[in-house]
């Protein structure tokens, strides 16, 4: 302690975690008031939380570009290095990673802050030893403390993403590859979490927590991660060693490497970095490994500079001022930044200089190129928005429009879209917020903060259900912890849906022995799943193959083809040698079961359709009998086999054998329940639903497939033709039914006198209260052999037994072709 007592200015270098950041806040907290500047807003803001937990949230303020807490008793301030307040009296003033002074981006802020940024009582610079020789230079009244790094970073070779450590951090230096590299590695390892400096404080926050509770194992980030933020990582996986720097792209420096390596090991505990390629532009070199296990480095022999207090008596003066080149040899000029090329092109627009007159225009318009480009927008467009927020502060009452503020707001208020939308609508609000937070920009700032507040906390939620959407499997996540433990306490479950599930995580479904991974599982991730629930089901299948074996008639049913068991299905009807005695196909899902099991299901299943047949269809089975029958008389048989086959409905005309029987064996038919009408050869009992359905499902599993009409239909208009029913023009109609009119037909015919020859007009009503139309009736006389007679005593006229045609011939010829023409032709002529 004696040694910050013999000098204001004290300059604490050395690697990362060496403590330096923990010194500051230390001293700071000693001191009556204080300030610290740090590289990011989430460092300011995780530093702000400690400090608030000592000293209360009345005495601690937090200064961002986008967020200002600023409490009226504020004795200790936590700060971005851009938004430091320098001016204000405080006993206690801290900069960090100062040597950031050399970034040609932010580099000019730093040196500005270390040449000018003072406490009344005690100043601390904080940053890498390769600063020493510019501290000597620039600061010489301060006291130089080297502090060596607590623990030992050590280079662990490359390492495949596939095999890196738990708790690795994977640095990348773009979103596109940090995004790239977790999708990777939610696919291999199950998930990680994703942090990177243009995440609001909450989405980081959020992504870190997963992290340090061990939902993860994994962290990918951008080089944010160097800059001071704790977390515990043993090592750090380098995905390349290049990055944009905002001009070209280069290679990291060795000090940027030791930076973001640092992260690895925390206090005590050592730690290890590496990369994730042995060859090629992505491999550290030998020096490198050398100089950031050593802690080597060349020391800095220039920071960037920029006039701190720009002039501001004109904007020449101005843009001048911020121009002026640097005295100190060891300072450069810092190169053109966001802020002056702004200036510069707003400097050529005649309606911002008439605005910019005086000294007052000239600092508002010089405040409003400060803007940050948070949506990289690039100078162009951002200098139109710059432009309109000057107009805005340079007339009426010198506010930007709350109107216009409010739509802003209302415009990105939605959290529908994926991680980069949503992103995108962060840095939009970023922009708005720190319009909110700047003195008199606005008539309503506090509400305008709260707003702008509200709305980025939706949207970092939103944001951090995506990153976990997209990049965390925790199925996955909890298989890979458990998968190589003893498959008899892995932690399965099966719901009563059928749903399992591993640690309260869904992986699947189990519909009767058919397990189906999750729909959202990766192709990749479906081995994974499938190894742990075979491991896991083997036991419950065992149970379920018997369950099946004794399975209760309710438990079993048929749909189109397919066996089902409990809805699931677990073997298939296909062709056997007779319609009645179909081959039973056992579903694969069940090779899982023993071959004693998997007999007695299918012994199980033929006596269930041997049931169904003779429950549902008995005249089939007695047709079948019929037919193997030696004794019959041929054409009996020849006329059952033929109906049989076609599932008991035949159209007449298709069963020739029919006209050969006598009446005694028409009796027999008739027994059976085969009804012999003048059209077709049907078992009534076929047209209703069960029945017909079952009959369905028999004419399929023969590869025929037959359309059943709505149950309790008699009479059906167009449409494909329907098992059961008679096509007669326009209409279908059951073939019970149609038996029925052509009864009433011949029974009508035989009132007449002097026999049937003479017209009869059969009574309607029957007809009429099945549904069937006059046109269709007339159309089904015909059919039936009778012909329609005009004059004094318009009716029917019986003609004889009607000549039965194929229902393929039965067509009307197509009148649309050159054959027909013709014949129309010779029509003519004879």
């Amino acid at each position: 302690m004696s040694s910050f007592a013999r000098s204001a200015v004290t300059a604490v270098l050395g690697p990362t975690n060496t403590g330096k950041t923990h010194l500051a806040v230390e001293r700071m907290c000693g001191h009556s008031s204080g300030m610290i500047g740090f590289p990011l807003r989430l460092l300011a803001r995780e530093v702000y939380d400690r400090v608030v937990a000592m000293k209360g949230e009345r005495q601690v303020a937090l200064i961002t570009g986008e967020e200002r807490i600023i409490p009226p008793d504020a004795r200790y301030f936590l700060c971005t290095a851009e938004s430091m307040p320098i001016d204000r009296d405080v006993a206690f003033v801290a900069l960090d990673e100062a040597q950031l002074g050399a970034d040609p981006e932010r580099g000019h802020v730093f040196t500005d802050r270390l040449l000018r940024a003072r406490g009344r009582e005690e100043t601390m610079i904080l940053g890498s030893a390769s600063l020493k020789p510019l501290v000597r230079t620039l600061v010489p009244e301060a006291e130089v403390i080297e502090r060596p790094r607590f623990s030992t970073l050590s280079y662990a070779g490359a390492k495949k993403l596939s095999r890196l450590p738990k708790r690795s951090a994977i640095v990348a230096f773009s979103a596109e590859e940090v995004y790239a590299v977790a999708e990777a590695i939610r696919r291999m390892r199950g998930g990680a979490a994703v942090v990177m400096g243009a995440l609001s404080p909450r989405t980081r926050n959020a992504q870190v927590a997963m992290f340090q509770a061990g939902e993860v194992d994994y962290l990918v980030a951008t080089d944010a991660i160097g800059m001071g933020l704790n977390m515990d990582v043993a090592h750090v996986a380098f995905a390349s060693l290049t990055k944009f720097d905002g001009r070209r792209t280069r290679r990291l420096t060795v000090p940027e490497m030791a930076q973001i390596a640092g992260r690895a090991g925390r206090h005590q505990r050592d730690g290890t970095f590496g990369g994730l390629v042995e060859d090629g532009p992505g491999a550290f070199t030998p020096e490198e490994v050398f100089a950031i296990e050593d802690h080597r480095f060349a020391p800095l022999d220039f920071l960037y500079w920029r006039e701190g207090q720009p002039d501001v008596s004109s904007v020449d003066a101005l843009i001048a001022s911020l121009e002026r080149k640097p005295t100190e040899i060891v300072l450069r000029a810092a190169p053109e930044a966001l802020d002056l090329a702004v200036l510069k092109r707003l400097s050529n627009e005649h309606v911002v200089l008439n605005r910019a007159r005086s000294p007052a225009g000239v600092a508002k318009l010089w405040a409003a190129c400060g803007i940050p480009d948070f949506q990289k927008l690039g100078v162009e467009p951002h200098s139109r928005f710059v432009a309109r927020v000057f107009t805005h502060l340079t007339e009426g009452n010198g506010h930007i429009p709350f109107a216009w503020f409010a739509s802003e707001i209302a415009r990105l208020d939605t959290v529908a879209g994926d991680v980069e939308t949503i992103a995108g609508r962060i840095a939009a609000t970023r922009t708005w917020a720190y319009i909110a937070h700047r003195a008199g920009w606005l008539a309503d700032p506090l509400e305008a903060q709260a707003r702008a507040r509200a709305l980025e906390e939706r949207l970092s939620d939103a944001l951090h259900d995506r990153l976990t959407q997209r990049f965390v499997d925790k199925r996955t996540t909890a298989l890979l912890r458990t998968i190589g433990a003893d498959h008899r306490h892995l932690p399965v479950t099966i719901g009563e849906q059928g749903e399992v599930s591993v640690e309260e995580h869904e992986i699947g479904r189990l519909d009767g022995f058919r397990f189906t991974v999750v729909a959202d599982a990766r192709a990749t991730d479906k081995r994974l799943l499938l190894a742990a629930a075979e491991k896991r089901l083997a036991g419950e299948l065992g149970k379920r193959g018997a369950a099946l074996a004794e399975a209760p008639d309710a438990d079993l049913s048929v749909d189109a083809g397919a066996i089902l068991w409990r809805g699931a299905e677990v073997a298939r009807l296909g062709t056997g040698q007779r319609l009645t005695r179909p081959a039973i196909l056992i579903d694969r899902a069940l090779d899982c079961l023993d071959k004693p099991v998997r007999e007695r299901v299918a012994a199980r299943l033929a006596r269930w359709i041997t049931d169904r047949t003779r429950k549902l269809t008995p005249a089939l089975a007695r047709l079948d009998a019929l037919a193997d029958d030696t004794s019959a008389p041929p054409e009996l048989r020849a006329v059952a086999i033929a109906l049989a086959e076609a599932g008991g409905l035949a159209d007449r005309a298709t069963v020739p054998d029919v006209e050969r029987i006598d009446p005694r064996a028409r009796r027999y038919l008739r027994d059976l329940g085969i009804t012999v009408g003048t059209l077709d050869l049907f078992d009534p009992r076929l047209t209703r639903p069960a029945p017909a359905r079952w009959r369905a499902a028999l004419l399929a599993a023969r590869g025929r497939t037959t359309a059943l009409p709505q149950e309790g239909a008699t009479v059906v208009t167009g449409g494909a033709p329907f098992a059961g029913f008679r096509r007669i023009g326009t209409q279908q109609v059951r073939l019970d039914l149609v038996e029925r009119i052509a009864r009433a037909a011949h029974d009508a015919r035989g009132q007449g006198e002097n026999g049937a020859r003479r017209p009869f007009a059969p009574d309607p009503a029957l007809a009429t209260s099945i549904g069937v139309t006059p046109d269709t009736l007339a159309k089904l006389m015909v059919r039936l052999g009778f012909r329609a007679v005009k004059g004094d005593a318009p009716g029917w006229v019986w003609q004889g037994r009607p000549k039965l045609v194929s229902p393929k011939k039965a067509e009307p010829p197509r009148r649309d072709n050159a054959f027909a023409v013709l014949a129309g032709f010779g029509t003519l002529r004879g």
